[in-house]
């Protein structure tokens, strides 16, 4: 699909997914600051969940979490070559489904090597069943200058929409916001959620002041934090915003920072897809009520 296509695809599906009564700013949404591309605010992350090898059983559970996330409005799904088989799950998720145009289509480059850095990008079309991604990134800021060159010159040929690079683990945000100042990235995805809030002291602030959209990988820290929280209360709060479980609440969380982070939750499960995508729907927290959800989980 032509990047053309795409971008219009991607601004239909958006603004058809708003509420009768919705604005351009509804919660469900995000705005790239940089192409005004539109996009549900909560993705799906494939970082272990999709690593399914051949296993016909899971491969079929696996396009069912697809089927149901593109039924919830779709967006971006993220991926990358170090996460095993994800690349190829996606792709088959996608062939089951005849290829639905409403996938922000999101991949990495992962090589010590710039000059594979193209083959690998082949190689993840193929997986994935795409003429073009619509973001690719530099994954964990491996070999970064060079990839970074690549994917601008891709940007300037029309073979790519968008460019970004990630971090996660709280790791190398010196250089992360280094990055972010020099170059004209689209996208920065690092870690952010309720127990992780170190972006929050320069990089989510920064990306805001830079126009550079943000996807927050690690939302539930793969499990742990839902886990944790299992029967704990939640805060009084939690009803006037919406917010059920846990999870929910979590993902609230994430998505009411002024940044307007794009949350790319992995999961196995229908159920927790749907749940995810619930979460954008709805109020979301006010500056008040964040400090008091902070307050909260760190005191139980």
């Amino acid at each position: 699909m032509d990047l053309t296509r795409r971008a219009a695809i991607a601004g239909g599906l958006a603004f058809s997914a708003l509420p009768s009564a919705g604005r351009a700013d509804d919660s469900t949404l995000r705005r790239v600051p940089s192409t005004g591309a539109m996009m549900p605010a909560v993705g799906l992350g494939s970082w272990i969940t999709f690593n399914v090898g051949t296993d016909p059983v899971l491969l079929d559970s696996c396009a069912e979490v697809i089927a149901a996330f593109v039924e919830e409005g779709g967006g971006m799904i993220d991926s990358s070559p170090m996460y095993g088989s994800s690349q190829n799950t996606i792709g088959y998720g996608l062939d089951k489904l005849n290829r639905p145009g409403d996938v922000f289509a999101t991949d990495k480059v992962w090589t010590d090597s710039v000059a594979n850095g193209p083959d690998q990008i082949a190689e993840s079309r193929a997986e994935w069943g795409v003429d073009s991604f619509d973001l690719l990134q530099v994954h964990n800021l491996v070999s970064w200058r060079g990839h970074l060159e690549t994917l601008f010159a891709m940007k300037d040929d029309g073979r790519l929409a968008h460019v970004g690079i990630t971090t996660s683990h709280g790791r190398r945000h010196a250089l992360t916001e280094r990055i972010m100042r020099e170059h004209p990235i689209d996208f920065v995805q690092l870690t952010y959620n309720l127990a992780d809030r170190a972006a929050e002291a320069r990089l989510l602030p920064f990306a805001r002041e830079k126009g550079i959209a943000v996807i927050a990988n690690r939302p539930y820290r793969r499990g742990a934090l839902p886990r944790r929280l299992r029967g704990a209360p939640l805060p009084g709060l939690a009803a006037e915003i919406g917010a059920r479980s846990w999870p929910q609440l979590l993902l609230k969380f994430i998505l009411s920072h002024p940044a307007r982070p794009i949350a790319i939750p992995a999961t196995t499960r229908v159920g927790h897809v749907r749940e995810n995508k619930s979460a954008a729907r709805g109020p979301l927290p006010d500056a008040a009520m964040r400090r008091e959800i902070i307050a909260h989980f760190e005191n139980l």
